[in-house]
């Protein structure tokens, strides 16, 4: 059995959202509070983090400063990779610390952190290990992991990014269309974690009806929705309306995966 935590449910702006007044960025209710997106998989040999946004260090000392083995990302945009120099406690002279993306993540993360690659890497910067891993690829993020799968999804017309499936969980984050080969893979899963932005329509994020659909088509057991923005309404109501199986994740909840 694999745990997931919720370390952050929000979307790139964060709730409550900077200068808003909205009932949802004034509410009192913690769980209308959201970080930026990343989740941290437990399982007995060690621990996985997906994504490594802004808020990774406030959300890591939440915690409790769990240990971290390896990173999975999902894409390169900053409020999935804006952490990333904050992983220093993580990166042991002995063994750099292994990331696993796809190509042009691994580009793009050479290109903003020059300074832990090269032949001479800036003295005390993070001691990084990028694996390249290409669509449907299945790995081991380390020695005991259970196996991920990459799973390609849709952001915008110009970019894939990818989804990651492994021991039962489905974990998918800025999809706007889900392959048919992707769905295919997803169905009948035990628990599926997938965003839903807002009721109305967006050009690169599924909405809720949308995100609702794809559930329905995936059929899992449970499904838990992330990547939410102030717009999504108050959790406490919102959640209610949900279909039987289905809720509204908030940061900082962990669930258990069959």
């Amino acid at each position: 059995m694999i745990r997931l935590t919720f370390l952050g449910t929000g979307t790139s702006t964060g709730v409550p959202q900077i200068g808003c007044k909205c009932n949802v960025c004034r509410s009192s209710d913690p769980r209308d509070n959201r970080m930026r997106t990343s989740a941290l998989i437990t399982t007995d040999s060690g621990n996985i983090l997906i994504d490594c946004g802004p808020d990774f260090r406030s959300q890591v000392l939440r915690e409790g400063s769990p240990e971290i083995n390896a990173l999975l990302i999902t894409h390169s945009h900053y409020d999935h990779i804006g952490g990333l120099d904050d992983l220093r406690p993580y990166c042991r002279a002995e063994e750099a610390f292994p990331i696993f993306c796809a190509p042009d993540v691994a580009e793009r993360i050479r290109s903003i952190m020059p300074y832990c690659f090269g032949p001479h890497p800036y003295p005390g910067a993070p001691q990084i290990s990028l694996h390249e891993i290409e669509p449907f690829e299945t790995f081991k993020p380390f020695e005991g992991a259970p196996v991920f799968q990459a799973l390609p999804i849709t952001h915008t017309e110009t970019l894939q990014i990818y989804g990651y499936m492994t021991d039962g969980l489905g974990y998918v984050t800025d999809c706007k269309i889900m392959p048919d080969e992707t769905a295919e893979a997803l169905k009948g899963i035990d628990t599926l974690v997938v965003n839903a932005l807002r009721h109305t329509q967006h050009p690169s994020h599924l909405s809720l009806d949308e995100t609702l659909q794809l559930i329905d088509i995936i059929n899992p057991r449970k499904a838990w929705l992330t990547h939410i923005s102030h717009q999504m309404g108050l959790h406490s109501e919102e959640d209610r309306k949900l279909p039987s199986g289905t809720h509204i994740a908030s940061d900082g909840l962990t669930i258990e995966i069959a």
